[in-house]
Protein backbone atom coordinates (compact mmCIF):
# COMPACT_ATOMS: atom_id res chain seq x y z
CA UNK A 1 0.00 0.00 0.00
CA UNK A 2 2.92 2.33 0.64
CA UNK A 3 4.13 1.81 -2.92
CA UNK A 4 0.62 2.40 -4.27
CA UNK A 5 0.80 5.80 -2.58
CA UNK A 6 4.14 6.44 -4.36
CA UNK A 7 6.01 6.06 -1.07
CA UNK A 8 9.17 4.05 -0.48
CA UNK A 9 8.79 1.63 2.45
CA UNK A 10 11.85 1.18 4.67
CA UNK A 11 11.80 -1.99 6.79
CA UNK A 12 13.84 -1.70 9.98
CA UNK A 13 15.19 -5.04 11.24
CA UNK A 14 14.44 -6.30 14.73
CA UNK A 15 16.10 -9.17 16.60
CA UNK A 16 14.64 -12.17 18.38
CA UNK A 17 16.90 -11.74 21.43
CA UNK A 18 15.57 -8.18 21.74
CA UNK A 19 11.96 -9.43 21.61
CA UNK A 20 11.64 -8.05 18.07
CA UNK A 21 11.37 -4.51 19.45
CA UNK A 22 12.51 -1.53 17.42
CA UNK A 23 15.82 -0.06 18.52
CA UNK A 24 15.36 3.73 18.95
CA UNK A 25 18.99 4.36 17.92
CA UNK A 26 18.44 2.45 14.68
CA UNK A 27 15.23 4.40 14.05
CA UNK A 28 17.00 7.70 14.58
CA UNK A 29 19.81 6.73 12.20
CA UNK A 30 17.36 5.79 9.43
CA UNK A 31 15.04 8.80 9.58
CA UNK A 32 15.61 11.49 6.96
CA UNK A 33 13.94 14.72 5.88
CA UNK A 34 11.92 12.60 3.44
CA UNK A 35 10.47 10.36 6.17
CA UNK A 36 6.73 10.92 6.50
CA UNK A 37 5.18 8.00 8.38
CA UNK A 38 6.34 5.63 11.13
CA UNK A 39 4.18 2.53 11.52
CA UNK A 40 4.17 0.83 14.91
CA UNK A 41 2.26 -2.28 15.99
CA UNK A 42 1.87 -3.10 19.68
CA UNK A 43 0.96 -5.74 20.66
CA UNK A 44 2.54 -7.00 17.48
CA UNK A 45 1.40 -9.38 14.79
CA UNK A 46 3.17 -11.78 14.31
CA UNK A 47 5.79 -11.51 17.08
CA UNK A 48 3.56 -10.84 20.08
CA UNK A 49 5.95 -8.10 21.18
CA UNK A 50 4.62 -5.31 23.40
CA UNK A 51 6.29 -1.91 23.56
CA UNK A 52 6.74 -0.64 27.10
CA UNK A 53 5.81 2.93 27.95
CA UNK A 54 9.50 3.72 28.49
CA UNK A 55 10.49 2.47 25.03
CA UNK A 56 7.60 4.32 23.37
CA UNK A 57 8.68 7.50 25.14
CA UNK A 58 12.18 7.09 23.70
CA UNK A 59 10.67 6.70 20.24
CA UNK A 60 8.42 9.71 20.86
CA UNK A 61 11.44 11.89 21.68
CA UNK A 62 12.93 10.98 18.29
CA UNK A 63 9.63 11.56 16.47
CA UNK A 64 9.33 15.01 18.05
CA UNK A 65 12.51 16.07 16.25
CA UNK A 66 10.88 15.44 12.85
CA UNK A 67 7.98 17.84 12.47
CA UNK A 68 6.70 16.29 9.23
CA UNK A 69 6.75 12.73 10.56
CA UNK A 70 3.41 11.13 11.49
CA UNK A 71 2.98 7.96 13.50
CA UNK A 72 0.43 5.28 12.62
CA UNK A 73 -0.05 3.07 15.68
CA UNK A 74 -1.79 -0.27 15.13
CA UNK A 75 -3.24 -1.23 18.51
CA UNK A 76 -5.88 -3.77 17.54
CA UNK A 77 -4.50 -6.35 19.99
CA UNK A 78 -4.51 -3.95 22.95
CA UNK A 79 -6.83 -6.12 25.06
CA UNK A 80 -5.00 -9.39 24.30
CA UNK A 81 -2.02 -8.91 26.56
CA UNK A 82 -0.35 -10.96 29.29
CA UNK A 83 0.79 -9.67 32.68
CA UNK A 84 3.10 -8.12 33.62
CA UNK A 85 3.01 -6.42 30.19
CA UNK A 86 0.66 -3.46 29.87
CA UNK A 87 -0.60 -1.54 26.87
CA UNK A 88 0.34 2.09 26.22
CA UNK A 89 -1.28 4.02 23.39
CA UNK A 90 1.30 6.06 21.49
CA UNK A 91 -1.11 8.97 21.03
CA UNK A 92 -1.47 9.23 24.83
CA UNK A 93 2.20 10.13 25.26
CA UNK A 94 3.05 13.74 26.01
CA UNK A 95 3.01 15.86 22.85
CA UNK A 96 2.14 12.99 20.49
CA UNK A 97 -1.62 13.41 20.00
CA UNK A 98 -1.40 15.96 17.18
CA UNK A 99 0.88 13.78 15.06
CA UNK A 100 -0.49 10.31 15.73
CA UNK A 101 -3.18 8.15 14.16
CA UNK A 102 -4.43 5.14 16.12
CA UNK A 103 -5.79 2.10 14.29
CA UNK A 104 -8.07 -0.27 16.18
CA UNK A 105 -11.07 -2.49 15.63
CA UNK A 106 -13.28 -5.33 16.83
CA UNK A 107 -11.82 -8.29 14.94
CA UNK A 108 -9.38 -9.52 17.58
CA UNK A 109 -10.54 -8.84 21.14
CA UNK A 110 -14.17 -9.58 20.23
CA UNK A 111 -13.43 -12.41 17.77
CA UNK A 112 -15.18 -10.66 14.91
CA UNK A 113 -12.73 -11.81 12.25
CA UNK A 114 -14.42 -11.79 8.87
CA UNK A 115 -16.77 -9.07 10.06
CA UNK A 116 -14.20 -6.43 9.30
CA UNK A 117 -15.00 -3.35 11.32
CA UNK A 118 -12.29 -1.00 12.49
CA UNK A 119 -11.77 2.63 13.35
CA UNK A 120 -9.20 5.37 13.20
CA UNK A 121 -8.65 7.88 15.98
CA UNK A 122 -6.66 11.09 15.70
CA UNK A 123 -6.78 14.87 15.62
CA UNK A 124 -9.50 16.40 13.45
CA UNK A 125 -6.89 18.15 11.27
CA UNK A 126 -5.62 14.75 10.10
CA UNK A 127 -8.96 12.95 9.98
CA UNK A 128 -10.29 15.65 7.65
CA UNK A 129 -7.90 14.45 4.95
CA UNK A 130 -8.88 10.84 5.61
CA UNK A 131 -12.54 11.73 5.16
CA UNK A 132 -11.83 13.57 1.90
CA UNK A 133 -10.03 10.50 0.54
CA UNK A 134 -12.85 8.23 1.72
CA UNK A 135 -15.29 10.29 -0.31
CA UNK A 136 -13.23 9.55 -3.38
CA UNK A 137 -12.07 13.09 -4.09
CA UNK A 138 -8.76 11.79 -5.37
CA UNK A 139 -8.21 8.88 -7.74
CA UNK A 140 -5.05 7.90 -5.86
CA UNK A 141 -7.22 6.84 -2.91
CA UNK A 142 -9.48 4.38 -4.75
CA UNK A 143 -8.03 1.40 -2.88
CA UNK A 144 -8.31 3.19 0.46
CA UNK A 145 -11.93 4.02 -0.35
CA UNK A 146 -12.69 0.33 -0.86
CA UNK A 147 -11.23 -0.49 2.54
CA UNK A 148 -13.10 2.15 4.51
CA UNK A 149 -16.62 2.14 3.19
CA UNK A 150 -19.62 -0.17 3.22
CA UNK A 151 -19.36 -1.52 6.78
CA UNK A 152 -22.12 -4.12 7.08
CA UNK A 153 -25.08 -3.51 9.35
CA UNK A 154 -24.62 -6.82 11.17
CA UNK A 155 -21.00 -5.97 12.00
CA UNK A 156 -22.05 -2.58 13.34
CA UNK A 157 -24.76 -4.16 15.51
CA UNK A 158 -22.22 -6.66 16.86
CA UNK A 159 -19.81 -3.81 17.64
CA UNK A 160 -22.50 -2.00 19.65
CA UNK A 161 -23.06 -5.21 21.63
CA UNK A 162 -19.31 -5.59 22.16
CA UNK A 163 -18.99 -2.05 23.50
CA UNK A 164 -21.80 -2.79 25.92
CA UNK A 165 -19.79 -5.61 27.53
CA UNK A 166 -17.76 -3.18 29.60
CA UNK A 167 -14.14 -2.04 29.51
CA UNK A 168 -11.92 -4.37 27.46
CA UNK A 169 -14.86 -6.70 26.86
CA UNK A 170 -15.45 -7.48 30.50
CA UNK A 171 -15.41 -11.01 31.87
CA UNK A 172 -16.00 -12.72 28.52
CA UNK A 173 -12.87 -11.30 26.89
CA UNK A 174 -10.90 -11.75 30.11
CA UNK A 175 -11.79 -15.45 30.08
CA UNK A 176 -10.74 -15.73 26.45
CA UNK A 177 -7.39 -14.02 27.10
CA UNK A 178 -6.79 -16.33 30.06
CA UNK A 179 -7.27 -19.31 27.73
CA UNK A 180 -4.82 -17.78 25.26
CA UNK A 181 -2.33 -17.29 28.09
CA UNK A 182 -2.56 -20.95 29.09
CA UNK A 183 -1.94 -22.04 25.51
CA UNK A 184 0.95 -19.59 25.24
CA UNK A 185 2.57 -21.08 28.34
CA UNK A 186 2.20 -24.63 27.03
CA UNK A 187 3.58 -23.82 23.58
CA UNK A 188 6.49 -21.70 24.83
CA UNK A 189 7.52 -24.49 27.21
CA UNK A 190 7.13 -27.19 24.56
CA UNK A 191 9.04 -25.36 21.82
CA UNK A 192 11.67 -24.35 24.36
CA UNK A 193 12.43 -28.01 24.91
CA UNK A 194 13.14 -28.61 21.21
CA UNK A 195 16.79 -28.54 20.23
CA UNK A 196 17.78 -25.66 17.96
CA UNK A 197 14.52 -23.71 18.24
CA UNK A 198 14.80 -20.07 19.31
CA UNK A 199 11.78 -18.32 20.72
CA UNK A 200 10.83 -14.90 22.03
CA UNK A 201 7.99 -15.29 24.53
CA UNK A 202 5.06 -13.21 23.25
CA UNK A 203 3.66 -10.61 25.63
CA UNK A 204 0.48 -10.02 23.66
CA UNK A 205 -1.68 -11.11 20.69
CA UNK A 206 -1.98 -14.84 19.95
CA UNK A 207 1.05 -15.77 17.88
CA UNK A 208 4.45 -17.35 18.31
CA UNK A 209 7.27 -16.26 16.00
CA UNK A 210 9.81 -19.07 16.06
CA UNK A 211 13.35 -19.31 14.67
CA UNK A 212 13.91 -22.70 13.01
CA UNK A 213 16.98 -21.65 11.02
CA UNK A 214 19.13 -24.33 12.68
CA UNK A 215 17.15 -26.90 10.68
CA UNK A 216 17.86 -25.33 7.31
CA UNK A 217 20.01 -27.58 5.16
CA UNK A 218 18.80 -30.74 6.91
CA UNK A 219 17.27 -33.54 4.86
CA UNK A 220 13.84 -34.79 5.89
CA UNK A 221 12.98 -38.36 4.98
CA UNK A 222 10.44 -38.54 2.20
CA UNK A 223 10.56 -34.80 1.62
CA UNK A 224 14.04 -33.60 0.79
CA UNK A 225 16.13 -30.67 1.95
CA UNK A 226 14.64 -28.09 4.32
CA UNK A 227 15.90 -25.02 2.49
CA UNK A 228 14.09 -22.16 4.23
CA UNK A 229 10.99 -21.26 6.25
CA UNK A 230 8.71 -21.89 3.28
CA UNK A 231 9.94 -25.44 2.70
CA UNK A 232 9.82 -26.12 6.46
CA UNK A 233 6.17 -25.04 6.51
CA UNK A 234 5.40 -27.24 3.50
CA UNK A 235 7.09 -30.19 5.21
CA UNK A 236 5.10 -29.74 8.44
CA UNK A 237 1.88 -29.34 6.47
CA UNK A 238 2.52 -32.45 4.36
CA UNK A 239 3.79 -34.71 7.14
CA UNK A 240 1.97 -33.53 10.25
CA UNK A 241 -0.99 -31.48 8.96
CA UNK A 242 0.30 -28.50 10.95
CA UNK A 243 -0.25 -25.14 9.24
CA UNK A 244 2.25 -22.33 9.84
CA UNK A 245 2.99 -19.07 8.05
CA UNK A 246 6.55 -18.89 6.64
CA UNK A 247 8.67 -15.99 7.79
CA UNK A 248 9.68 -15.41 4.17
CA UNK A 249 6.23 -13.92 3.60
CA UNK A 250 7.05 -11.35 6.29
CA UNK A 251 10.61 -10.68 5.11
CA UNK A 252 11.93 -12.68 8.06
CA UNK A 253 13.78 -15.57 6.46
CA UNK A 254 14.77 -17.43 9.63
CA UNK A 255 11.40 -17.65 11.33
CA UNK A 256 7.93 -19.09 11.00
CA UNK A 257 4.80 -17.59 12.48
CA UNK A 258 2.53 -19.94 14.38
CA UNK A 259 -0.95 -18.85 15.44
CA UNK A 260 -1.76 -20.19 18.90
CA UNK A 261 -4.77 -22.45 19.16
CA UNK A 262 -7.94 -20.41 19.24
CA UNK A 263 -10.35 -21.27 22.06
CA UNK A 264 -13.67 -22.92 21.35
CA UNK A 265 -17.08 -21.36 22.09
CA UNK A 266 -18.25 -19.82 24.34
CA UNK A 267 -14.97 -17.88 24.28
CA UNK A 268 -14.65 -17.12 20.58
CA UNK A 269 -17.67 -14.91 20.03
CA UNK A 270 -18.89 -13.51 23.36
CA UNK A 271 -20.97 -10.85 21.64
CA UNK A 272 -23.35 -13.54 20.35
CA UNK A 273 -24.93 -13.72 23.78
CA UNK A 274 -26.35 -10.28 23.04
Amino acid sequence: MARLADATPVILPTLIFESFLLDPKLLESELTEKSRLLILCSPSNPTGSVYSKKLLEEIAQIVAKHLRLLVLSDEIYEHIIYAPATHTSFAALLGMWEGALTVNGFSKAFSMTGWQLGYLAGPSTLLLYVERSRLGLSESYVLFFQFTSGASGIAQKAAVAALGMGYAGGEAVSTMVKAFGERRGFLVKSFGELEGVKISEPQGAFYLFLDFSSYYGAEAEGFGIIENSESLCRYLLDKAQVALVPGDALEMTSASASPMLHPSPPYTQPWREN
